[in-house]
């Protein structure tokens, strides 16, 4: 019997995930098919509720769904109940279903992967939508010296921060507010996706030595291409990202953890082709 998986959205046409998560089962012999499934945005829960019926072990959840997959799931890790949303859904064998987000494990797991140190780190995250809020618990768990999370809703930044203040010494701000140094800047924010640059000084950017950028293309971000002109010395997209949050979600159907290396490097081979 093959173990069933699929992810799921709308659109989802554009989704890596099969290819992602084939190749991590060829690699370490599991026996399971993964597929993408469109669905329509009314029907979530059905389809969700239908498949696992049907003997379905598992999905990822991408756009729109993850805060639907956050109200289906009858349990949730801390990490998707920090995040607000659920990007992995796990079918257990008493019929309930656990929720978890792995975005915020695949951003700290790429970054550590090039070799960069979190630890005692001053970090400043830009954006604060859930793309950010997805990744705060995990980098806090590197124990960074300083978050800052920095949005152009100065309120939007105080009230996330606020959220976390017991995790570690987070505060929010307005862009034009940024003041002081960082070692690591995370763009969160979708700006790169319109080629559109976040308005913070350049000043704060260039005295970085690592800025992210959790969107990706077959060129540079606009934001990374600044950062690198600026003299950031370590610039780094989100397809790293992208594999390792599927490689977290693997390990939690599985019980086994992936090898990125050759699924990336693939990746960016086709990026580069495309």
């Amino acid at each position: 019997m093959v173990d069933k998986y699929l992810v799921i959205g709308n659109p989802i046409t554009h989704s890596k995930s099969p290819f992602i998560h084939q190749s991590f089962a060829a690699q370490t012999e599991q026996n399971l098919s993964y597929d993408k499934q469109l669905v329509a945005v009314d029907e979530f829960e059905n389809f969700i509720k239908q498949f696992q019926a049907k003997g379905g072990k598992g999905c990822n959840i991408t756009v729109p769904f993850k805060e639907q997959a956050f109200s289906l799931a009858d349990q949730l890790s801390p990490r998707a109940k920090a995040a607000g949303a659920v990007n992995t859904l796990i079918f257990n064998s008493d019929g309930t279903i656990s929720g978890d987000n792995t975005d915020g494990q695949g951003l700290v797991a790429d970054i550590l992967a090039h070799d960069i140190v979190i630890k005692h780190k001053r970090i400043l995250l830009i954006g604060a939508g859930g793309a950010a809020r997805g990744c705060i618990l995990p980098l806090l768990a590197q124990h960074p010296q300083v978050m800052v999370i920095a949005n152009r809703s100065k309120d939007k930044a105080i009230t996330l921060a606020e959220k976390f203040g017991n995790a570690g010494n987070v505060s929010g701000c307005g862009l034009d507010e940024i003041s002081g140094e960082f070692d690591i800047i995370i763009n969160s924010t979708s700006a790169s996706l319109s080629n559109q640059l976040p308005n913070i000084d350049q000043a704060i950017v260039a005295n970085a030595s690592c800025c992210y950028d959790m969107a990706y293309g077959n060129e540079e971000t606009c934001f990374l291409t600044w950062a690198r002109e600026l003299g950031v010395l370590h610039t780094i997209d989100g397809l790293g990202m992208l594999v390792g949050q599927a490689a977290e979600s693997f390990r939690l159907w599985r019980g086994i953890t992936p090898s990125t290396t050759s699924v990336l490097a693939h990746l960016r081979q086709q990026l580069k082709q495309s």
